[in-house]
């Protein structure tokens, strides 16, 4: 289990500005997987960006309310964001496998040794799980709090080592990111309380933010494992954290074991 890796891509790392998907940043997301699967990693991919690749497919010209809207550009997109991952994997000759999940499956109970047994048996004959959220049936008080909060659980399930976020920082400050006073906080042990550095604000076309990225990290790092928040938008991002920490950004929780 030294080895088998949770990373979380937010939507912030694989949309453009205009919120459509960024077609390039997800090839090179399946570029840097590969390499740590030829590394000796199992990898579980935690991918947002349905919403955005329905919103690039669909035009729509009535008013449609925001869980319409998340339902109907996540069917779409589902379908269009596996088929991809699904074309840029196989250039690896990797195999991959969708798992569409809910809150309710991690309730303790026979849906959660279904959904673990299911990602145990794509691990151990070499396929890489795609996880995201069923949005097409998940609403309101039954929903993630966002994809932070569904890696985290996942990391937690399959037993994984290592737990990375992706976002478009480069990892927790001690004072606002734009500032050139603030520092990344290269390292936090566990108790630590970084409340004070956190803004609960949203990220553009997530969910999510730092917050919940803290949230989560906290959360995780209690259960033994580690977690690494880093900016999915540096090339090479994840071959960098694994071969060059020291000089890679980013903010690291380790875990109360270590």
């Amino acid at each position: 289990m030294d080895k088998r890796i949770v990373i979380k891509v937010g939507s912030n790392v694989l949309t453009r500005k205009d919120g459509k998907l960024d077609v390039t940043r997800v090839s090179a997301i399946v570029d840097q997987v590969a390499w740590l699967r030829r590394h000796g990693y199992e990898v579980i991919l935690v991918s947002s960006g349905a919403v955005a690749c329905g919103r690039r497919e669909l035009t729509v010209d009535h008013s449609l309310d925001s869980v319409e809207q998340r339902q109907l550009f996540s069917a779409v997109g589902q379908v269009k964001l596996v088929g991809l991952y699904y074309d840029l994997f196989r250039e690896y000759g990797i195999h991959v496998g969708q798992v569409l999940t809910m809150k309710e499956n991690f309730e303790p109970g026979e849906q959660y040794r279904n959904q673990r047994a299911c990602m145990a048996v794509m691990l151990e004959n070499g396929v890489l799980p795609i996880v995201n959220e069923n949005d097409t049936v998940s609403v309101t008080e039954l929903m993630f709090t966002d994809n932070d909060e569904l890696s985290g659980l996942i990391a937690q399930m399959m037993g994984a080592s290592t737990l990375i976020l992706l976002s478009n920082i480069d990892g927790i400050y001690d004072g606002h990111p734009d500032a050139p006073t603030s520092h990344i906080i290269p390292q936090v042990e566990p108790g630590r309380d970084l409340s004070q550095y956190i803004k609960e604000e949203k990220s553009a076309f997530g969910r999510g933010g730092m917050h919940s990225k803290y949230t989560t990290a906290q959360k995780v790092q209690q259960a033994g494992i580690r977690v690494i928040i880093a900016n999915g938008e540096r090339d090479d991002i994840l071959v960098h954290l694994m071969e060059q920490p020291e000089t890679t950004p980013h903010t690291v929780f380790v875990p109360c074991h270590a």
